[in-house]
């Protein structure tokens, strides 16, 4: 089974260090610590352009070609919490 990954950025969960936290500490297990934080965004009025733009290189990183890391995320972020329409 796959790990679950962030409905923000689409990074892999797959370790509960990685969680973001709500106000009481409790772990949110929807968001990375690097999107979410006590509760909230931390980040609350970026465009998922915008996301995909501090994605990228992440993938690149990574090992993966930024035309492949650009296609991935535009087709798997809309498809999260957070960036599908009506949410």
């Amino acid at each position: 089974m796959k790990d679950p990954f962030c409905q923000s950025c689409g990074m892999p969960l797959s370790d509960a260090s990685l969680l973001g936290t709500e106000k009481t500490g409790e772990k949110n297990r929807d968001y990375c610590f690097y999107c979410y934080e006590n509760g909230c965004f931390k980040q609350p009025d970026i465009t998922m352009e915008q996301m995909i733009e501090i994605c990228v290189p992440y993938m690149k990183e990574h090992g993966m070609e930024e035309a492949k890391a650009r296609e991935i995320l535009n087709q798997q972020l809309p498809q999260l919490k957070r960036w599908k329409k009506g949410a």
